[in-house]
């Protein structure tokens, strides 16, 4: 079994992607410090998805001390433990660039309603 494979196989025992451009994400990923590993968590928004099979990447954008910063996360990365979805959004788009000359109370993003039947 050569790498390629056991992406793959990796690729489909993982939960689809369950969270969309708008929402707002904590996304934890692990580091090596030397001899030790990491957890960092990263809080913002997805601005995107690039769906393209094991290259599958989302951005995610935050704004820290005022300054815009994005990380892009490879979505069947062993160093990405776990996504967790703090917020759903509705937006009309499927790429969120507008955010980036946004800011203040222009830059958020409503929040999406959740029905359920019964």
């Amino acid at each position: 079994m050569d790498l390629i494979d056991y992406v793959e196989e990796k690729e489909k025992k993982k939960d689809p992607i369950n969270f969309r451009p708008g929402d707002t994400v904590r996304v934890y990923a692990s580091f090596f410090e030397g001899d030790r590993k990491r957890v960092q968590p990263f809080e913002g928004v997805v601005i995107r998805i690039r769906r393209r099979g094991l290259g599958t990447t989302f951005t995610v954008r935050r704004v820290s001390y005022g300054i815009g910063v994005e990380r892009i996360f490879p979505y069947y990365s062993p160093c990405v433990e776990k996504v967790e979805i703090i917020r759903r959004g509705k937006v009309r788009r499927a790429k969120l660039y507008y955010l980036r000359e946004k800011i203040g109370k222009k830059a958020k993003v409503k929040e999406r309603r959740e029905w359920k039947k019964e």
